[in-house]
């Protein structure tokens, strides 16, 4: 037999995503559109709200060569800026970016602007061209980038320095790619309108191919979230070869200054605890941990009870203000509740849950809560039914919070952490993590059931105006009669009449109360059963 002629070969990052760009989530024409849109502007948005200024985002859409689909996206913001000698790095290189540290980013893997650079060689074959200008630099660096696949490197096709004449600071970026504009023209807006939504600071301009594609999103408010701040990673999220990247540091620092100088939220009488439970002499150098006494090490860290939950200021929550002035600006509601759940965990990761409510108005009639979906700041628009979000608002029985569908009732529920859990690879999904499901029910629990006490406050204020509508009507024979009897002047009794009926009716408080939003459940109860109680002498 003669013997089997098997090659191996391996993959540069570059060319594995090249391969594999429906990971990415550039699985089609219309698809890679609206993700090549999608991962610019968000490379925008942490390039601005991160540093504390108001997004201004353009995009332009336009036809390069209508015949084969090529269409040229442009994407520029008023953001901090590129250093010159990183812009080649930051476009060309996969998997080099400022997004590998332990805090919030919109981004997971650091890849999203490489991808569309990828997609672009594959269909096209033409570099992306990048123009950008750092925070009161007297220049503008503008390169034009292709990657290397095969060495995982930039390739720069040409490269210039410009005069800054007008002080812009910001990233502009230009990729021509095949796509399908007509299928991915709904979802670009769609996309647009709900970044909006949880980021109503910033403000769109976009412009498509044809004459009527042309949309502005205005600023609403100028109040933004605190950005979220650096952080260690917690003890419970750790593994093997993270404790290994640690130790390689400083091979002979002792075990008990490794612990309290590396992770989140230990103290010196936590990592004492920690050393008595796990075995091991608070003054043996940490390089010492090797083979089994690493792994055992790193099991007893991760099975330890004792450690404090990780921090959230590695988080940057949306804010229940923000996140209303972004719900009312976008559906238009009659009314929008909103909470912002204290911080939680799963695996040592910190996480945030944030919803809304939003009721009436020009919220759509349907059969079924819409949903809106955000995962640190970035709408999910794809795969809404493997989403957790959906599974708990359709487990949900809304007629205990007085909701009968068809009914114009939206859900919006955002999660921040510094780990995402998404339940595949195109970052459309929150997965069912037991943490993250039950924090997102109490979140939309809680506001569905300040929703309830709106719905059953409008009701005692509609029965209480039909009463005084009843009681107004027939009030009309009584003052005819007393008006008779006594030979008073029937606009004064009528008046005194529907003063009394008001009175008797605490009218006036229900409605100054409603206004002001002041009624509690236990204060609704009692104003319930006063009105039911409220009857003419």
């Amino acid at each position: 037999m003669g013997s089997i002629d098997v090659k191996f070969e391996a993959l540069s990052p570059a060319e594995f995503f090249r391969r594999n760009r429906e990971i990415a989530g550039f699985a089609n024409p219309a698809r890679a559109v609206y993700q090549t849109i999608r991962e610019l502007v968000e490379n925008s948005l942490d390039a601005t709200e991160t540093f504390k200024i108001l997004p201004s985002i353009k995009i332009q859409v336009s036809y390069v060569d209508a015949s084969r689909n090529w269409l040229g996206v442009y994407v520029e913001d008023n953001g901090i800026g590129i250093p010159g000698d990183e812009i080649p790095n930051v476009f060309g290189r996969v998997f080099y970016s400022s997004k590998y540290r332990i805090k919030q980013h919109r981004g997971i893997f650091g890849l999203g602007a490489k991808m569309v650079v990828l997609y672009a060689q594959s269909t096209t074959n033409m570099p992306i061209t990048v123009r950008s200008a750092p925070l009161k630099s007297d220049v503008i660096y503008e390169y034009q980038v292709m990657i290397d696949i095969a060495k995982n490197e930039p390739v720069i096709v040409d490269s210039k320095t410009l005069e800054n004449k007008y002080g812009w600071h910001g990233t502009a970026i230009k990729v021509v790619i095949e796509g399908d504009w007509p299928k991915a023209k709904r979802r670009v807006e769609e996309y647009l309108r709900r970044t909006s939504m949880i980021a109503p600071y910033a403000e769109f301009l976009f412009r498509g191919p044809d004459e009527d594609d042309f949309l502005v999103i205005p600023r609403v408010t100028v109040k933004m979230p605190e950005p979220p701040k650096e952080g260690l990673p917690h003890p419970k999220s750790v593994d093997v070869e993270l404790i290994k990247q640690l130790i390689q540091r400083n091979p002979d620092m002792k075990v008990f200054e490794f612990l309290v100088e590396n992770f989140d939220g230990v103290g010196e009488s936590i990592a004492r605890n920690f050393l008595d439970y796990a075995g091991v002499n608070p003054d043996m150098p940490v390089g010492e941990l090797e083979n089994d006494k690493l792994v055992n090490f790193v099991t007893k860290m991760r099975e330890f009870n004792g450690w404090r939950r990780p921090r959230a200021d590695w988080l940057s929550p949306i804010g229940e203000d923000i996140l209303a002035e972004g719900v009312r600006s976008v559906l238009n509601p009659e009314v929008v509740f909103t909470v912002t759940r204290k911080p939680s965990s799963y695996m040592g990761n910190p996480f945030i849950v944030e919803a809304a409510i939003a009721w009436g108005g020009a919220v759509p009639q349907s059969d079924k809560p819409i949903i809106y979906r955000f995962a640190n700041k970035v709408p999910l628009i794809y795969d809404e039914g493997n989403d957790v979000v959906r599974k708990i608002v359709d487990e949900i029985d809304w007629t205990q919070y007085k909701v009968k569908f068809p009914a114009q009732l939206a859900v919006v529920v955002h999660i921040c952490s510094t780990k995402i859990p998404y339940a595949s690879a195109g970052k459309e999904a929150i997965a069912d993590v037991p943490e993250i499901e039950s924090e997102i029910r109490n979140a939309i629990r809680e506001v569905a059931r300040k929703l309830r006490l709106y719905i059953t406050r409008k009701e005692k204020e509609q029965e209480l105006l039909m009463k005084y509508a009843v009681f107004t009507m027939y009030s009309e024979e009584v003052v005819n009669a007393l008006s008779y009897v006594t030979n008073t002047d029937p606009d004064k009794l009528r008046r005194s009449m529907r003063e009394l009926i008001a009175r008797k009716l605490k009218l006036d408080r229900i409605e100054r109360a409603l206004k002001e939003g002041k009624l509690t459940e236990e204060g609704e109860n009692n104003e319930g059963s006063s009105a039911q109680a409220a009857s003419l002498d």
